[in-house]
């Protein structure tokens, strides 16, 4: 078929033709802007799961439907590089000015830009030539200390006291957020608690790793009452079908039942994995039924790609005694291992792959479903890596 014409999306945070499976938790986020824009209590929402389950897709149109209910919204990606405050500075300040033109910007308006500028002078972050405008000045003594736990709920109760002024709300949007340091996860989870406690009009809406519910929960224990924590899996089997089938059925085309179910068990229903698959098979088909011959012609393609593009690009990042671990997690299968079973598979103490499993949970590829236990954050990781280490 015409590949100018194919409807599949691979591609990190690209959105899919058809977005299935996930109807419950865009509900969940349009109760939540209703809410707060109503004034009443709700919990902000902290997406997790694996990679290549499509969190990104989700944020962005939680931040669509955010927008269709009046918010202000900014989306950030948290990086390992870049800290908390040195992301959120530019986004803030551009949503402060778009709150309405300077000349009729309220008192709450003014203040949170003076807030604002106090924050950026605290935290001492490079952030290059700022150009605040016209005579606004830092407020002293407020989000300028340098201690992001007692910073950030000042600066976000400003901007959501600015917001409140204008008849708006605001929603912030973060992305990877597992990559934050403990003292920032805090500061958001100190933040957040006193938009609660004030009901003000500020929510947050981000996505991480499945390490988040834990990460939250050891900086401030009271973080379970304050989101909620919505787990994204894989698709079940009939709403991969609809992945699948959905996008083409105007063109008159439909994957043939077999196709399907080879389909799913190549990718036991992840997202990303689908669309895949599906794109390859569109590239390949000349008639209106794609065929499980198809899915079985293009899939040594399929991979090839996905070693390239998606796997490989993570494993490139790892040291060799960090490959060395994973090595030995992926011929232990894709499942949960001990790490005793770990230890023994590379025939060394429990006790000297502290270091190295604390790196691979910092770099966002292992993680640890319950104690003692340890999971590739990345589905299929464990083939990938029996085809990436040829002397397994």
């Amino acid at each position: 078929m015409d590949p100018m014409q194919n409807p599949f999306s691979p591609g990190a945070g690209s959105p899919p033709p058809e977005l299935v499976g996930r109807d419950q938790i865009l509900k969940q986020s349009r109760i939540l802007c209703g809410r707060i824009r109503n004034r009443r209590s709700e919990k902000s929402l902290l997406l997790t799961g694996l990679r290549g389950v499509g969190k990104t897709v989700l944020l962005n149109e939680m931040e669509r439907i955010a927008e269709e209910e009046g918010y202000k919204t900014i989306f950030i990606e948290a990086r390992e590089e870049k800290t908390l405050g040195a992301l959120l500075a530019l986004p803030l300040r551009k949503l402060l000015f778009n709150l309405g033109h300077f000349s009729k910007a309220g008192e709450k308006v003014r203040r949170a830009l003076a807030v604002l500028r106090s924050f950026i002078s605290g935290v001492k972050f490079k952030i290059g030539d700022i150009e605040f405008g016209l005579d606004i000045e830092a407020e002293r003594g407020s989000a300028d200390s340098g201690d992001i736990e007692s910073d950030l709920p000042d600066l976000f109760l400003a901007v959501a006291e600015a917001a409140q002024e204008k008849q708006t709300a605001v929603a912030i949007l973060i992305d990877e957020i597992q990559y934050f340091s403990i003292n920032e996860i805090s500061a958001l989870i100190m933040a957040m608690h006193k938009m609660q406690q004030r009901q003000l009009p500020l929510i947050l809406l981000a996505a991480g790793l499945p390490i988040l519910p834990a990460l939250a929960g050891e900086s401030k224990s009271y973080a379970e009452r304050l989101f909620q924590f919505p787990s994204v899996g894989p698709l079940s089997e009939s709403d991969a079908e609809m992945a699948l089938n959905d996008p083409i059925k105007e063109k008159g085309m439909k994957f043939s039942v077999e196709a399907l179910h080879e389909i799913f068990r190549l990718t036991q229903g992840y997202p990303y994995f689908l669309q895949e698959w599906g794109y390859q098979c569109w590239n390949h088909t000349i008639d209106p039924i794609i065929t499980l011959n198809v899915v079985k012609d293009t899939t040594p393609e399929v991979i090839a790609r996905l070693d390239e593009n998606f796997f490989r690009v993570r494993f490139d990042r790892l040291t060799p005694s960090e490959k060395n671990y994973l090595r030995a997690m992926a011929k232990l299968g894709p499942s949960p291992h001990r790490s005793g079973e770990i230890a023994d598979i590379l025939g060394v103490k429990i006790s000297s792959l502290g270091p190295v499993r604390a790196k691979l949970i910092k770099k966002g590829m292992i993680y640890s479903p319950i104690h003692g236990d340890m999971a590739f954050t990345v589905p299929l990781f464990d083939e990938f890596m029996r085809r990436a280490m040829v002397d397994f």
